[in-house]
């Protein structure tokens, strides 16, 4: 947990990922217990664009009007990281992969130097012997439990396997049998509603219920950071993550700082949002119109498998006036070389009104609060998916603007 940034909270947040079928008697799945006594799934008013038809859903959260930062939005689960997810009484929970790099997270191919600081940073000289990368998968399994019940995790019986093998990507990316039937709801509620009161308890959770945050079945996705005043004083630097479920779990609000939930495709929620039902913020726009490019779950999970080893680059969009609110992100030709922790809204009417043709573009224009533009020609970093657009852009990978 890094106290010395000046500007954000570190946090994190999982893209949840449901297939819509029942998972067949026998077939291997993610290990999951849930808590929680409603299963749903929404559907949205219109067919998805482009014909496209999704074979899963995501998770989509509602924050209470209450919240302190971006109230009544639909969200990812997610939040801001604890101290405890970085305590050193993980290491005896984790005994059995502790010495393996990442305890067995599949390795990152990029290098240290082009790291998002969030991964990069040694957690070490900050008194953490939990990497990063476990540590922020950790949080982001933490909250999923707190703001919707569903507990992702292994027991502790299933991690001792993995110690035998050092291919953990190949045996956590097929899915593994669940062994946490045991587990009544009760059981789990009572322990949300603890781990709600104080993030420690989650710790305490799993060792006395014999179980593993299953960190293996997240993949590493993107890296937001909060531009400055665009939602209130707080500022977040956020690790997004991946994960995909063969079913729709059990899925429950907490009634306190999320208000209720919906299942939908990612076309559905998009659609949903432009009809002016519910508010989404731009990371959320923007990474749900990546997943438009893969209507299939079993594309999307390979993917993502795959693509978390090329790493991901560090997004800090920068909000400039020029004719409309538009916010720039790394790869558009009016992108500043670098960005320092101070950058402000930009108000200047010097920026040029046209755009030269054959020119980099990535950014997304704010039109309104229920309106926002895609507009990329670049080809992104790290293997990603280029986000599907409402109007294509004639694109040019060998532009030098």
């Amino acid at each position: 947990m890094n106290t010395a940034l000046k500007h954000w909270k570190e946090a994190a947040t999982l893209i949840l990922v449901a297939g819509h079928r029942p998972v067949p008697d026998g077939f291997s799945r993610t290990p999951l217990a849930v808590a929680g006594s409603h299963r749903g799934r929404s559907h949205g008013p219109s067919p998805p664009p482009h014909n496209i038809s999704f074979d899963y859903d995501v998770l989509m959260l509602k924050r209470s009007n209450k919240s302190g930062f971006m109230p009544n939005a639909y969200v990812f689960p997610g939040g801001t990281v604890d101290s405890s997810d970085f305590s050193s009484e993980w290491l005896d929970l984790f005994k059995h992969v502790r010495n393996f790099p990442g305890f067995g997270v599949a390795s990152v191919k990029q290098p240290l130097e082009t790291r998002p600081p969030i991964f990069a940073t040694d957690r070490l000289k900050l008194g953490s012997p939990v990497p990063g990368e476990v540590a922020f998968r950790i949080c982001a399994l933490r909250e999923t439990f707190e703001e919707s019940g569903v507990l992702l995790a292994v027991s502790t019986l299933e991690e001792t396997g993995f110690s035998s093998s050092t291919d953990f990507r190949c045996a956590t990316s097929e899915g593994l049998k669940n062994n946490l039937n045991g587990l009544c709801n009760k059981e789990l509620m009572e322990w949300r509603t603890l781990v709600n009161q104080n993030p420690s308890n989650f710790i305490r959770m799993c060792r006395e219920l014999e179980i593993l945050p299953n960190i293996w079945a997240l993949h590493e996705w993107s890296n937001w950071l909060t531009p400055e005043a665009r939602y209130g004083l707080r500022r977040y630097d956020t690790a997004f993550f991946i994960c995909c479920l063969q079913e729709i779990p059990v899925t429950l609000q907490d009634e306190k700082e999320i208000v209720c939930f919906q299942w939908s495709t990612p076309s559905d929620v998009l659609q949903t949002f432009h009809a002016k039902e519910f508010w989404i913020a731009p990371p959320q726009y923007y990474e749900l119109s990546r997943m438009c490019r893969l209507p299939r779950m079993s594309d999307l999970h390979k993917f993502s498998i795959h693509r978390a080893q090329e790493g991901c680059e560090q997004y800090l969009p920068v909000v400039v006036q020029k004719g409309q609110l538009m916010s720039l992100l790394p790869g558009d030709r009016l992108y500043p070389r670098s960005t320092s922790e101070d950058a402000k809204m930009n108000k200047s009417t010097d920026l040029p009104q046209e755009d030269p043709p054959d020119c980099g573009l990535h950014r997304m224009l704010l039109l309104d609060s229920y309106n926002i533009n895609i507009q990329i020609n670049i080809t992104p970093k790290h293997s990603h998916l280029v986000p599907v657009v409402g109007q294509a852009i004639p694109r040019d990978l060998n532009s030098k603007c």
